[in-house]
């Protein structure tokens, strides 16, 4: 394989958990895709290839980050839903997107999707509501519904890669919330988020896309008091920490459906040495150490799920989502649609596949052999409609 094949079609990126895309300020400063290597869409970029950081909510659920990515790459508002906003009440529309993240998205000029993180699950849930819909969304809002919860947007979608994304939830939610961190952790994030977003540094460089529950920055939108908010919304299942745990993961999954025509790509990491975290980064090597520990009392077919990770998200839940057909990766093997392909795990931490704390050159490898095998899926694709 030539890593100096880049995909033809565009190639959007979606951020993690607390991160951020094209959209914020601080990625001028600090690029997500990229960290401390450097912006990586901007080397892709001077290889030839069309790439964009989509901006979604970084607290919010995936149904919620689903619509946000929904009307940035058809350039339209965001809605969340008939049905959706009134469950968890909130507001149904969000801000308004003057022109879409790139021109031309339809059937000749597909989209190649990749998520680190949370990002990962982000993209499914787009995925699958862009083909598969919503009815209950359908049925609440008659004429007045969303396309995007119409479904039947089959052929836009060239593949889905998830990068150290928790596609069978992460065991680290459990260990986290024995500690009781959960739901402090949850309430003092919309404080910061609310305070934040108030201040010049929020003008500047953050942007949490919180208009759906009056906390935002942007003029137009109703604003409550942060404090009010958070009190509201800090139990509230419409959540990403919700949607990472193992039971929020396993409805999520069952929800969505992998697309026959797709294809899908998983990375894992490997922070655990000898039995012993290894990172640079302490909130991961802290996380990781308590799985360690956690999981020495377990019967061995558990312990599994807590003995390799990256600091965050098991290796074993990293690999496909756990109803999904998948196989693991050989460069052997024909690239097929509609299956998930696990590749090699590889050692280090959450942070290393997106450039942070990591090797420049080899963070560049590792999107340039990538980027490869997304065009040889283009290639496949057309060898199969020609037939």
């Amino acid at each position: 394989m030539s890593y100096s094949e880049m995909p033809k079609y565009p190639v959007v990126f979606v951020h993690g958990m607390y991160g951020w895309g094209d959209n914020e300020g601080i990625n001028k400063k600090a690029p997500y895709w990229g960290a401390t290597t450097g912006s990586l869409t901007e080397k892709l970029t001077e290889r030839g290839c069309e790439c964009y950081c989509a901006s979604v909510g970084p607290m919010s659920a995936a149904w919620d980050q689903a619509c946000e990515l929904y009307a940035q790459l058809t350039g339209t508002r965001v809605d969340y839903g008939v049905a959706h906003s009134k469950k968890f009440g909130h507001e149904r529309f969000g801000r308004t997107y003057e022109k879409p993240l790139f021109d031309g998205w339809g059937k000749d000029r597909k989209v190649h999707l990749i998520g680190h993180s949370f990002g990962g699950i982000c993209i499914r849930m787009f995925s699958h509501l862009l083909v598969n819909g919503a009815p209950e969304e359908v049925e609440a809002a008659g004429d007045d519904v969303s396309p995007f919860f119409k479904g039947g947007q089959n052929g836009l979608i060239a593949s889905i890669t998830a990068i150290c994304s928790p596609l069978s939830g992460t065991r680290a939610h459990i260990v986290v919330d024995k500690t009781g961190l959960i739901e402090p952790t949850k309430f003092l994030s919309l404080i910061y988020a609310g305070a934040v977003s108030k201040t010049s540094f929020g003008k500047k460089y953050t942007d949490f896309h919180m208009e759906r529950i009056r906390l935002t920055n942007l003029s137009g939108f109703a604003k409550d008091k942060t404090l009010h908010i958070a009190k509201k919304y800090y139990k509230n299942n419409d959540s990403i920490d919700y949607d990472i745990s193992v039971k929020g993961s396993r409805e999520l999954n069952e929800r969505i459906e992998i697309l026959p025509d797709v294809y899908y790509f998983s990375y894992q990491y490997n922070m655990v040495k000898n039995n012993k975290p290894v990172s640079k980064i302490p909130i991961l090597t802290l996380i990781s150490g308590l799985m360690l520990k956690y999981a020495k009392n377990l019967p061995p077919e558990e312990a599994k799920y807590y003995r390799e990770n990256d600091g965050l998200i098991d290796v074993e839940c990293a690999k496909y989502p756990y109803d999904e057909p998948h196989k693991d990766y050989s460069a052997a093997d024909e690239l097929l649609p509609g299956i998930w392909h696990a590749m090699p795990t590889l050692s280090g931490d959450h942070g290393k596949p997106i450039g942070l704390f990591a090797d420049k050159n080899k963070t560049l490898s590792l999107y340039l052999e990538m980027f490869s095998r997304l065009a040889q899926t283009e290639k496949q694709q057309s060898h199969s409609i020609k037939k």
